[in-house]
């Protein structure tokens, strides 16, 4: 069980190095020996988790959603806020986040894995817009797939922009703004007023998934029976 939990907290050490460097660097220039010496392994360490940088960076993808954890909401626009909030504020805390976002809106690595990962946020957001359609949540003209579309470009767009002008200094405030300027175009008044949405809740909903996600790997770890 030591060799085990050794193993997983090596496997996310590279993972969170490597997203470091690929943030800074882009995939392009971004080399394995700076991941191996941010990381503090050893090459045989790395290769035995990662057999190449590629699958370093399909690491990196996936491993970023361990960090974006939340207890499901009965409001589905509240969900779909507070999703949006957390990444927002993960992003700008935890390489995982932002180093994903990078791979996935730059050159050749962008093209391969990109369409993969944007493809997954539209699908989680669609499926938020269709359970929130079914609940009474949405104006009756609004399409969930239409609209997924549009809020998970928006929020990349956003997201690009910030980077750009303020390095994401004001990316939590931002995306309060998107949600606050399109969510009347889909959302029933009744709902619309009760949605909590500001910079301040992405603080609040990041400090949740933290305790959450504890939580959740203690249940884990419990459920697991001990050896022998």
């Amino acid at each position: 069980m030591a060799q085990q939990e050794r193993a997983i907290r090596t496997r996310h050490a590279i993972l969170k190095a490597a997203a470091s460097v690929f943030d800074e660097r882009g995939y392009e220039a971004a080399t394995i020996g700076e991941i191996l010496a941010r990381a503090g392994v050893t090459k045989g360490a790395l290769y035995f988790h990662f057999p190449s940088k590629q699958a370093l960076a399909e690491g990196v993808f996936t491993e970023q959603f361990t960090v974006l954890a939340l207890p499901p909401r009965t409001c589905k626009l509240q969900e779909l806020v507070d999703v949006g909030l957390l990444t927002a504020y993960r992003m700008r805390r935890d390489p995982l986040v932002s180093g994903a976002a990078r791979l996935s809106l730059e050159g050749e690595m962008g093209m391969q894995l990109g369409p993969q990962l944007i493809g997954g946020w539209i699908g989680a957001t669609e499926k938020l817009l269709t359970e929130a359609k079914a609940q009474g949540e949405l104006l009756p003209h609004v399409d969930p797939a239409e609209s997924a579309w549009i809020f998970s470009a928006a929020w990349t767009g956003v997201q690009v922009y910030s980077h750009n002008t303020a390095r994401r200094s004001d990316l939590e405030e931002r995306i309060a703004q998107l949600f606050t300027h399109l969510l009347p175009s889909v959302a029933v008044p009744a709902v619309l007023g009760r949605l909590l949405i500001s910079a301040g809740r992405a603080r609040e909903v990041g400090e949740e998934s933290e305790r959450f996600t504890r939580e959740t790997a203690a249940a884990e770890e419990d459920a697991v029976p001990a050896a022998g």
